[in-house]
């Protein structure tokens, strides 16, 4: 089969390099990609991973030059509290290295940017975020002018103007010290739909995961230090396809490796209730053919490539999307309202 980029994804660890790193040879292979310096860990229950690309590996990946930091909590639910406060209590600690080598920021400007349609629930995490976050404004306000600027301007289809124009001519108008942007991204692994949050000083292309790119919005753009943080909130159609058929495969192989254990003949049901991800899948080829042992990322693209000018081809949200968008409306607003003020407080 043919290589087509056709992956769509915000999340760099996502991206043709990094994707999945979960075997020791695709690890082994990251790890020989000059350019590119990659570092896992888990602080709690927050996987940790670090990615920092230089000029070489911005070539070589086709990702821009910076670091990129992922935060995933992989069992989070709407639900999880705990799992809400580790995220924030880590992503203020990765806010506080991303900008510890910038110009001290204690008696700095900030401006917040939510981008995204507040009328499209996956899109609206920005927005939405500085809703919330606008309340502290006062706090930092006087009549020589304000020390913190929170502002959502809408998409273009909404106010005829190009995103990146807009902050442009805020950034001229108000001179920030840092900009940080808060928005949606698209995920190519619907396990990680809004259970990550990936934080960047790279500036951002609006719309770039779901294939419609606006103009940058970065340091090399408007002159300041720009940090992005953002939450995959939808996913593309077949690759939640291709999960599902590999869940599937996964539960019928672990039938057939079942079938002769005691266990399994004592069971009242005649199916299994969990998966065996150990179980051999070369038992599938006799019942569907050879595809049936293709890696998962090659199923992916066999869909991509059929469904690419299909009406199936569409993108994917959770069915909890309205509770997960107002949560992490209320995480960030209240992270950025904390960080704020150590920083402000801070000498």
């Amino acid at each position: 089969m043919a290589t087509f980029d056709y992956f769509r994804t915000d999340l760099i660890d996502e991206s043709e390099e990094m994707v999945r790193h979960r075997t020791a040879t695709e690890k082994n292979r990251l790890e020989d990609t000059r350019g590119v310096e990659f570092g896992e860990s888990r602080l709690g229950r927050v996987v940790l991973t670090t990615v920092k690309v230089d000029e070489e590996g911005e070539e070589r990946i086709g990702k821009k030059k910076g670091t990129y930091i992922t935060l995933t909590v992989p069992a989070l639910t709407t639900e999880d509290s705990e799992g809400m406060e580790d995220l924030s209590r880590v992503l203020i600690e990765k806010l506080n290295e991303m900008i510890a080598q910038k110009t001290p920021l204690n008696k700095g400007k900030f401006l917040f940017i939510g981008l995204g349609n507040r009328d499209v629930t996956p899109d609206a995490v920005g927005p939405l975020t500085m809703d919330r976050l606008k309340t502290i404004v006062p706090e930092y306000y006087s009549e020589d002018g304000s020390e913190v600027y929170v502002y959502a301007p809408g998409v273009t289809i909404q106010t005829g103007l190009e995103t990146a124009h807009f902050v442009r001519a805020l950034v001229t108008e108000i001179k920030p010290d840092l900009l940080i942007v808060v928005d949606a991204l698209a995920a190519r692994d619907s396990s990680r739909l809004c259970r990550t949050i990936q934080l960047t000083d790279t500036g951002i292309h609006p719309g770039s995961g779901v294939g419609n790119s606006r103009k940058e919005v970065s340091e090399e753009t408007l002159g300041i230090p720009v940090i992005a943080i953002g939450i995959p909130t939808v996913v593309d159609g077949p690759v939640l396809i291709a999960d599902a058929i590999d869940t599937m495969f996964g539960y019928i192989a672990s039938k057939i490796s079942e079938k002769d254990r005691p266990s399994s003949r004592l069971s009242v049901s005649p199916w299994l209730h969990s998966e065996n991800k150990d179980a051999d899948r070369s038992t599938l080829i006799p019942i569907f053919g050879d595809w049936s042992s293709w890696p998962h990322e090659d199923r992916i693209q066999l869909f991509e490539e059929v469904l690419t000018n299909h009406e199936l081809r569409t993108f994917i949200s959770p069915k909890e999307i309205d509770s997960w968008v107002s949560i992490y409306a209320e995480t960030l607003s209240d992270t950025l309202t904390k960080w704020v003020g150590d920083l402000k407080n801070s000498n």
